[in-house]
C-alpha cells in the first residue's frame, strides 16, 4: 500500500510542480500587489479594494458579467440536453455531432465578421426585415444598430450558445450512452411512459454529466471577451461592458493595483461558485 502511495505522489508531483509555478505563485503576487501601490509598491491595506467597490466601471462590468452568465448557462444546459436527447434518437450521430462541433473549429476573428455582416446597420439581418416590410406592406427600412445598443447584449449571449453548443450536445450525449440499455426496458415492461422514464432514469443517472457542464459552460462564459473586444472594441455599448473590458482597460493605463483587487475579488467568486456546485453534488450522491 505504502509503494502504491509512494508512485502515486510521484507521478503527481510534475502535474503540481507545474500548476504551483504558473498558477499558484502568480496568483500569491497578484494577492500581495493587491495589497500595495502600483508604481512605488507600498502597503496601502485595503484601499485598492475599496477603489474597485466604488468604481463605477467596475460595478457595471460585474452586474453585466453576472448578467451574462446567469442567463447563458440555462440556456445553453437545456438546449444542449434537448438537442442530445433527440439526437440519441438518431443512428448515424456522428456527423450531426460534427455539424454541432463545427463552430469550436471556427477562429474567432471569421465568428465576428459573420457577426458584423449580419448584426450592424447595413447588416444582412437589417436587409432581410427591410425586405419583408416592403413586401409585407407594415414598416419602412431598419437600421437598428444592434451591437451599439441594449440589442448587442443578446447578440453576445446568442453567439456564446451557437459557439458553446457542440461540446454540450457531446457531454450529454455521453451521459446518455452511458445508462444502460436495460433501465428502460424494465421501466417498459413496468409500464411507464416516456416521460417517466425520462424523470426517473435519465435525469438522475445524467447528474455527473450536469455537473461537468454547468463548470465548464461558467468558466467559458468568462472567455467570451474577444467576441466583444472584436465586435465592440475596448468601449461598447455598456449592455456588453464586462469584467474583461475593465481588466483590459486598467492594464492598458497601467493601473495594476486595481486590477489585482479586482483579480483577487473575481478568482474568489469563482472558486466560491464552484466549492458550492462541488458541495451540493457531494450532497446528492450521499
Amino acid at each position: 500500500m505504502k509503494r502504491k502511495r509512494k508512485y502515486f505522489y510521484v507521478f503527481l508531483l510534475p502535474s503540481f510542480a507545474g500548476i504551483a509555478l504558473f498558477v499558484l505563485l502568480p496568483f500569491a503576487d497578484v494577492v500581495k500587489r493587491s495589497f500595495t501601490t502600483a508604481v512605488t509598491g507600498q502597503f496601502n491595506g485595503i484601499k485598492n479594494y475599496q477603489t474597485i467597490f466604488h468604481n463605477q466601471a467596475f460595478l457595471l462590468a460585474v452586474e453585466n458579467t453576472l448578467k451574462f452568465t446567469f442567463v447563458c448557462i440555462p440556456f445553453l444546459v437545456l438546449a444542449g440536453f434537448f438537442t442530445a436527447l433527440l439526437l440519441d434518437q438518431l443512428e448515424s450521430k456522428g456527423i450531426v455531432k460534427s455539424v454541432y462541433l463545427f463552430p469550436l473549429a471556427m477562429p474567432t476573428a471569421t465568428i465576428v465578421m459573420v457577426w458584423k455582416m449580419i448584426f450592424y446597420k447595413q447588416g444582412f439581418l437589417n436587409l432581410f426585415l427591410t425586405r419583408l416590410g416592403e413586401w409585407t406592406g407594415f414598416w419602412g427600412e431598419v437600421h437598428t444598430d444592434y451591437l451599439g445598443s441594449e440589442a448587442a447584449f443578446w447578440v453576445l449571449v446568442g453567439s456564446y450558445i451557437w459557439k458553446n453548443l457542440g461540446y454540450t450536445v457531446v457531454l450529454w450525449l455521453a451521459g446518455l450512452m452511458g445508462i444502460p440499455t436495460e433501465y428502460y426496458e424494465a421501466a417498459k415492461v413496468d409500464g411507464a411512459n416516456s416521460l417517466q422514464r425520462l424523470w426517473y432514469i435519465t435525469l438522475p443517472n445524467l447528474k455527473g454529466s450536469l455537473y461537468t457542464i454547468v463548470i465548464l459552460s461558467f468558466l467559458n462564459s468568462f472567455k467570451i471577451y474577444r467576441e466583444a473586444y472584436l465586435t465592440s472594441g475596448a468601449y461598447p455599448d455598456k449592455s456588453i461592458y464586462l469584467l474583461q473590458h475593465v481588466f483590459n482597460n486598467w492594464f492598458v493605463n497601467l493601473e495594476l493595483d486595481k486590477m489585482a483587487a479586482a483579480a483577487v475579488c473575481t478568482g474568489g467568486l469563482l472558486m466560491i461558485f464552484i466549492l458550492f456546485l462541488q458541495r451540493l453534488w457531494d450532497r446528492n450522491e450521499a
